[in-house]
This record gives structure tokens, sequence and C-alpha cells, in this order.
């Protein structure tokens, strides 16, 4: 090819971003070089074309890579392009190409810019071209990166919708239709369910008529972030976003982090042949690894479950580790039975009031069932097509009216935190006065099954250390419950919807008394005289000493003591030598005051406002008698 003659090689390209910023296409840039190639007098060996592809760096350009390639054969020896930016907009390529350039006696010749690539004045104006270049884009890269960041935040997460949202105004909100499953799915996989069980299982239900669950659909739905509130963008990328609280979470941060823990138990290799009620929670007292598990079967089908460290040589047996457990039981099962199972479902429901979602939900599920029956009728649908997704939105229809009722049940409730306790208080006192009706009425641990104790122990139990103490033989050290437990049951108290059990010392003796949080006195009346419509319970005051951390009081032998609260908001002082606290107590022989005593085991009381209960003058005089021997026993204290 002769050297003095100019064969053009024409190189067009745009992007999608570059029409709608500039506005000229393919076919305009091809006309404009071709007249001037004609004015130049260049010979036209081909046109080059990429479509739709940006100059950044790393970005593959067929066309572009064509070119090159026929320049390296002597086809072509000038590059003709509309503006340097059709070839790159980076400075690092800029560089190549010129190298590129300079090594094959090639020329670039640019329509709209005076490029001349022969001279270093003409390199130097290109490279100065170049970086302006390189700045618009970087620009723009910035531009776009802060827009999205504004619009994550505000909940317009840029993907498709995962199971259980969708996107209603470019929002990501929950669908009430789903919501449910995923919530499920956590709860199942929290309890110790593998992945590979709960597909199995929702195969077997066929949940929204599919019967092609796997376990990669629900381990895609544990790992996921959104289901607490937040979004990772860009994590298949070095440096991945963040971003904490950009949408309605389907559940808490904590069971989100529980799952994420437990995903690691289950990982390891445990033998699950049968319900240990202890599986991965027992650690050896010496290595401090979690024990496995091993069962034998006796000839009359009694089975004998152990714990063992293979290192340290270590077999325990599962009653002896039941039996001291015991101590631990009564919380787990005040928070499950009476607030997790019973109580809170209703009140998150009041408190959360999804019903206007939910009806126009059910709206939403009407609509496309009409879209399904029209699709079918048109012929768009066959007859197993449409019978797949009917029973698809009927499911969800008829959960979403179960739904909206259970807010009509519930929006009657009137349930406050003063209620739920009266309602425990009762329970206690009826434990107290009745046993063996309060048992028969209550299911305990010992009604338990094998499978309910050990989903209980998975679900709120995180380890338990353990104590040697002899040959094979231990006492548990500590006990430490899941964070998912123990932030929403500490919330619970804070906000006064639970009490705690806790030792403290009367007098001399120590034992173990319900604590509540702060109440003015005019609930305590309120709360006292509801209970009186079901027995004889008494109120006092004492005074418990920060110094010297006992509270003490009179006749503590022949009264059992249902709760203790403090009765000014401690809160709110900056110092603090003493609180005040006031008791509510039964005496030892008291019974019910109603006639019919199963009333007691299944009525939740109801507070009365309008009566006001005032201590007595007996009470008065006593609180003088407890003020005076408790200064007593204090002065007692000091001078020893």
């Amino acid at each position: 090819m002769n050297k003095e003659k100019k064969v053009a090689g024409l190189y067009i390209r745009v992007s999608t971003e570059d029409q709608a910023r500039e506005g000229f296409s393919l076919p305009e840039q091809e006309k404009r070089l071709r007249a001037m190639c004609e004015y130049k007098g260049y010979e036209i060996y081909k046109v080059y074309k990429d479509a739709g592809i940006s100059a950044k760096t790393g970005t593959s350009r067929p066309g572009f890579e064509e070119l090159l390639q026929d320049i390296r054969d002597k086809k072509c020896n000038t590059i003709v392009v509309l503006k340097l930016d059709r070839l790159t907009r980076s400075v690092f390529d800029w560089e190549k190409i010129i190298r590129f350039l300079e090594e094959n006696d090639a020329y670039l010749d640019c329509a709209n810019d005076d490029i001349n690539t022969t001279n270093a004045n003409g390199k130097m104006v290109s490279r100065i071209l170049t970086s302006v270049s390189q700045n618009e884009i970087e620009r723009t890269s910035e531009r776009t990166k802060f827009g999205m960041v504004g619009a994550i935040k505000e909940g317009h997460i840029p993907h498709k919708a995962p199971f259980g949202y969708k996107h209603e105004n470019k929002k990501l909100i929950p669908d009430e239709a789903t919501k449910d499953q995923v919530i499920r799915i956590f709860n199942l996989y929290y309890q110790g369910n593998s992945y590979q069980t709960i597909s199995n299982l929702y195969n077997k239900e066929k949940v929204f008529g599919k019967t092609n669950w796997k376990d990669s659909t629900i381990l895609k739905i544990i790992e996921n972030p959104i289901y607490k509130g937040d979004f990772i963008h860009g994590k298949r990328t070095k440096n991945p976003t963040y971003y904490e609280d950009v949408v309605e979470p389907l559940i808490s941060k904590e069971l989100w982090e529980e799952c994420q823990v437990q995903k690691k138990k289950n990982s390891r290799n445990y033998k699950r042949n049968e319900d240990y009620l202890f599986l991965q929670k027992l650690k050896c007292p010496h290595c401090n690894r979690i024990l496995a598990g091993k069962a034998t079967r006796k000839k009359n089908g009694s089975i004998y479950y152990y714990y063992y460290c293979h290192d340290c040589k270590i077999n325990i047996k599962e009653t002896d580790i039941e039996k001291e457990f015991d101590n631990f039981i009564e919380d787990i099962q005040e928070y499950d039975l009476v607030v997790n199972q019973t109580l809170l479902p209703m009140i998150k429901t009041k408190l959360n009031n999804p019903k206007e979602k939910l009806i126009k939900e059910l709206k939403e599920q009407n609509v496309k069932a009409e879209r399904i029956r029209k699709a079918y009728i048109n012929g768009s649908f066959t007859i197993e097509e449409y019978d797949i997704e009917k029973n698809i939105v009927d499911k969800a229809i008829k959960d979403l009216e179960s739904k909206i009722r259970d807010c009509d049940i519930c929006n009657e409730l009137k349930f406050t935190p003063e209620d739920i306790l009266i309602k425990r208080d009762l329970d206690y006192i009826n434990q107290i006065v009745y046993p063996e009706e309060y048992e028969e009425h209550t299911y305990m641990w010992k009604d338990y099954t094998r499978e309910e104790k050990s989903d209980l122990i998975m679900r709120y139990v995180d380890n338990v250390e353990l104590t040697l103490c002899g040959k094979n033989k231990v006492k548990i050290g500590e006990v430490f419950f899941r964070e998912s437990m123990c932030k929403p049951c500490n919330d619970l108290y804070d906000a006064g919807f639970l009490a705690k059990k806790d030792y403290a010392i009367l007098g001399n003796v120590g034992m173990k008394l319900r604590f509540s949080e702060y109440l003015p006195i005019e609930k305590v009346s309120e709360i006292v005289f509801t209970l009186r419509q079901y027995y004889n319970v008494g109120y006092f005051e004492a005074t418990y000493y920060y110094d010297n951390k006992v509270m003490f009081f009179n006749d503590y032998q022949n009264r059992n003591i249902v709760r203790i609260f403090p009765i000014e908001d401690y809160k709110k002082k900056n110092k603090l030598d003493t609180l005040e606290l006031g008791v509510i107590y039964i005496g030892n022989n008291e019974k019910c005051l109603i006639d019919n005593k199963e009333d007691l085991f299944n009525t939740i009381p109801e507070r009365t406002n309008c009566i006001t209960y005032e201590l007595d003058e007996d009470i008065k005089k006593r609180k003088l008698e407890i003020e005076k021997e408790i200064k007593e026993f204090r002065e007692k204290i000091m001078n020893k």
C-alpha cells in the first residue's frame, strides 16, 4: 500500500447515553465522515461500527478491534472519526493508540477536532482533549452514583423485587401476599432446619402452588440483607456499598444475624438421627468445643441420650443436664408461651395496623384474578396454566382475607402493658394458691414432647457453659441466650410488658422475686383493684438502699410477693441513694373470691379506671413501722 495514499477506516460509535445527550446516530456520523473523506481525497476501505458501546477502559469493542487489525495487515492506514472521544475518553488508552499508530505508520483524522498525530504539538493537543473527555465521563459517573445513592436511601432499589417485596411507585415495599412465607423461612431456619428441609416442606405444602422450591432459593433468602432492611449495591465488585435501613424490614436485624450464626453451625457435621435437646448448645468444660450427641437403645425400647467430647473422653447424661437446666426454663417459657406466641402477635398487629395495606393488596389480587380469567378466555392460557395461576391467586386472596379478619379482632382489643402484667400476676397467684389446677391448665415443661423441648432450646439458647464436678458429672455454669431473644425481651421489659425474676435480699434471706418497671401510683391503684376482683391482694411500699444493696420489710415469711416495681421514675434522677418500691403480695392462706375457679385460668382481667384504691390506716401504720425497722437495720449495718 502506498504510504502517501490515505486509505481510511471510518470508525463510528455511539452509546445510549451519547444519543440522549448529543443526539447523533450512527448513520449521521457515517454520512459526515464520508463527506470529509471525499473532500480530502481519502479512499474509504471500510466502515467499522460499535453500537451501544461505551468508550470506558475495559469495554470490549469488536468494531474498533477489527479496525486495528486491518491497520496491522496494511489494509488501511488512517483512522477517521467524528470526534476524539469516539475512540477513547481515557488518557491511558489514548497513549496506547498513539504508540500503535507510530508503530504501524498510521494516522488519525478527526472531523470535529483539529488532531494531527504526526508532530509533538498535535500529540499534546490530543492528550489535552482526551483529558477533558476523561474528566467529563468521570463527572458523569459521579453524578450518576450520587443520584443512585439518594434513590437507594429513599427505597428505590435498582433490581427486581426479591421474594416478599414488590415495587410500588418505584419503591420497594413489603408484599402482604408473600412476606409471611419469607418470615416463616427465617423462623424455620433459626429453629435448626436446613435449606433442604425447608424446601422439601414448601414443596410438600405446595406453597403458592409451586413444587419446585430449591435449597439454593432458601439459601439466597437467608443470606439477603434486604430482609432486615439493608441493601448492598455492587456486591460483586471490588468495592461494594452497604446501605442500612433503606427499606421496611420483614424480620429483625437480630433474627437475621442469628440465622447467619446458625448457618455456620449447620455446616458442621452433627448427628441428627434423634431429637437431642441440647444439640449444638453444650460446651466441653475442658476444651470448650461443642459436644456431640449419641443415643443408646435398650431392649425394652427405652432410649438414653448422652453428650460427649471425643478428645477429652467426657460422657454426660442428658437427664443430668436437663435437671440443671430447670432453673432457666421458666424465663424461656415466660417469653415464648405468654409473650411470643400469644400476646405479642396481638400487640404487634394492633400497633402496625396493616389493615389498609391488606385491603389494597386484596384489591390488587382480585384484579389479577380477573386478568387471569380474561387471558384464559382469550386463549392466552391452557387449562393447566390457568389452574396453576388461579390456585396461586386464590390462596393469596384467602390468606389476605384471613389477615383482615385478624386485624378486625385485634382492633377491638385494648391491651396495655399493665393488662399483660396483670394477667401474669393472676397466673402467678394461681400457681401459688392452686398449684395442681394451675398445672392442669398450663402447658408445662414436663408436658412438652422431646421435639418441642429441642425446638424451644434451639430457638432461644445460644450455648451452655458446663462446670465439671466429678467424673462425668457437671453443673451448668452459665446459659447464654440468643440475641434475638435477649434484646426483644429487654425491650419489652423496659416498655413495661414483661416482669423479670431476680434474686433479692429480704432481711437476711435471699429469694427469687418478680420485678417490673416503674409504675406511677395511680396505675398501682388500678392494678390492685383489678386483682382484688379475684384475690384479696395487699400492697405496701419499701425502700431499696443502693449502698448496701438491701431491701427490708416486716413479715415477708407470711406473704407471697407477687411483684415489686419502682414507684418513682428513677431514670429522671441524677443520683440515686435509695429507691422507693411498691410491693403487691398475697397472704399464705388466701383463696379466690369468685365462685367459678375455672375463670381464674381462662380470663384476661379488665382494669377499672374509675375507682381509686387508697391505703387503709393499718397499712399506713405498718408502713411507718417498716420505715423505722429499715432505719434501724441500716444503722446496724453501718455500725458494723
